[in-house]
Order: C-alpha cells, then sequence, then structure tokens
C-alpha cells in the first residue's frame, strides 16, 4: 500500500540522515508509488530547505562549513507540512505554559507555534473577575489574528514591517518593545539547529527578533522537528546555551545530542501518533 504525502517525506528525511543522499528509483520503490510522485515530493522538500535536488535524486541539503542555506518557504505552505509532527510537539510543549491564568507567554512566528495556540485557545479557560487574562506577546500576525478575539487572551503584537513570507513582524520598534518585557516562557522556532553554529534563520531581521525574545524570556522553549536538526540557515540566532527546553520528534544524533546534554538543554521527544 503506497503512503501518505507525511510518511513519504519522512521517509525521505530519514533516508537522508542516515545516507546523505535519495533516489528517485529507491524511494519510489519503497513508498510504492511512481516516480512522478517521488520528484514533487522532493521537490516540495527542496523548497522548504531540507534538502538539495540533483540529478536523479536528491542529497542533504548544505549545512555547517559547507555553507549556509537561505531556503525559506512561506509560513502558509508549512502549515501543512509535517503536521501529525508538529501537533505532537506543539501537544508535548503544553507542558511548560504556566498553570496561572495570568502567566505571560512569547510567542514566535512558526506553524509549529500556531498548532500551540489551537491548543491553548481549547484548553484556556474563561477568565472571571477575579482573574487576569493569559498575556500573549507576539510577532506573528497569523498567530495573533486567531486570539484577537478569544477571551481569556491579553494579546500585544509587536510593530514594524511585516514580512509576508513568514507572517513575522520585524524592525526597531519590535526589538525595542521585546527590551522592556519580562515574560515567563517563550516558544520559538528556528529554521536550523546546530552543534557548532547553534540556532539560526534565513533573514537577518527576523534573526534580531528572536535573539530579543530570548532575551525577554526566563524560559525558552524551542520547537523544531527533526527536519531542522543538524542544519545550519545564515543568521545565528542563539547559542545552546540559551535555550532551556528543545522539543522535536526523533532524537538528535549523538554530535547534536551531546552538544545539547553539555549545553544544559532538556530534550523532549515527542512522536507523533
Amino acid at each position: 500500500m503506497s503512503l501518505l504525502a507525511a510518511e513519504r517525506h519522512d521517509r525521505i528525511v530519514g533516508r537522508l540522515r542516515r545516507d546523505g543522499t535519495v533516489s528517485v528509483a529507491q524511494i519510489a520503490e519503497d513508498c510504492a508509488v511512481t516516480a512522478e510522485t517521488v520528484r514533487r515530493d522532493l521537490d516540495r522538500l527542496a523548497r522548504d530547505g531540507v534538502l538539495q535536488r540533483v540529478h536523479g535524486g536528491a542529497v542533504a541539503a548544505s549545512n555547517g562549513s559547507n555553507g549556509a542555506s537561505r531556503a525559506e518557504s512561506s509560513w502558509r505552505d508549512r502549515q501543512s507540512h509535517r503536521a501529525p509532527q508538529k501537533r505532537a510537539i506543539a501537544a508535548a510543549a503544553m507542558e511548560f505554559v504556566p498553570d496561572s491564568a495570568s502567566s505571560s507567554l512569547i510567542l514566535d512566528a512558526g506553524s509549529t507555534t500556531e498548532v500551540l495556540v489551537d491548543l491553548l485557545v481549547s484548553q484556556t479557560p474563561t477568565p472571571t473577575a477575579s482573574t487576569r487574562p493569559r498575556y500573549v506577546l507576539t510577532d506573528a500576525v497569523p498567530i495573533a489574528g486567531k486570539l484577537a478575539d478569544v477571551e481569556g487572551f491579553d494579546v500585544e503584537t509587536l510593530g514594524g514591517r511585516v514580512r509576508r513570507l513568514t507572517g513575522a513582524v520585524v524592525g526597531d520598534a519590535a526589538l525595542h518593545t521585546l527590551a522592556d518585557r519580562r515574560c515567563d516562557v517563550a516558544f520559538l522556532g528556528t529554521n536550523g539547529i546546530d552543534a557548532s553554529f547553534g540556532l539560526s534563520t534565513p533573514d537577518p531581521a527576523e534573526a534580531a527578533v528572536k535573539s530579543a525574545m530570548i532575551a525577554a524570556a526566563r524560559t525558552v522553549v524551542l520547537l523544531a522537528d527533526s527536519t531542522k536538526l543538524d542544519r545550519c540557515s545564515l543568521v545565528r540566532f542563539a547559542h545552546l546555551e540559551e535555550v532551556s527546553v528543545l522539543i522535536t520528534d526523533t532524537d538528535p544524533q549523538p554530535r547534536l545530542r551531546d552538544a545539547l546534554h553539555a549545553a544544559g538543554v532538556t530534550v523532549i521527544r515527542a512522536e507523533a501518533p
């Protein structure tokens, strides 16, 4: 029986992580689909920066000293990609949301943080006369839109320029606001996490906002599916030591695993059902 697209993508990524290369014929046989279907899968993963297309297949995305990637897909494209894994990661992240309804959260732009918002909305009680709404500070226009009319949340959106590709607000106004905030927990996304380079993203302005979010939070929880592991993007926004918790859907490879342990990062594996 042929596999669903998400399952094929997982199988392709797993083989790339193990072998460094895949062929169209190999994946077509393995997943019981046509070569044309595999080519579309590889093209999609290439747009997401997961791999590089070569004749007859693909190789792992260039990484580390071999060159930093500027590949970046839109937030709309990312919403449906690896959805089961993102739901599992978001569910695990709920354990780090403070119990108090009057707690303060920073929510970074990203498809996984959007899934987390859906869970927050479903599990946050309506405030009473004796309780205050939960404060949320976000750089994400889509997230602000989801929370704007929901009782139980006091939403502040960072001011500045909106990057259409990611729906994230960037610029000096955003950085100035973050410099004057101190929140309980920040939930962040990343385009890459590497043992040596740390956390990275393709855009310098977005990297600056992410760095400021980390500085504005007491606890930093990184939500990163396995396609982000052992990858470098163009601009570093944090060292591993600045992260409190990493939630992902697979066990990191030994080099990254050891670096995370040395940095004191708690790693949680959230397996998709």
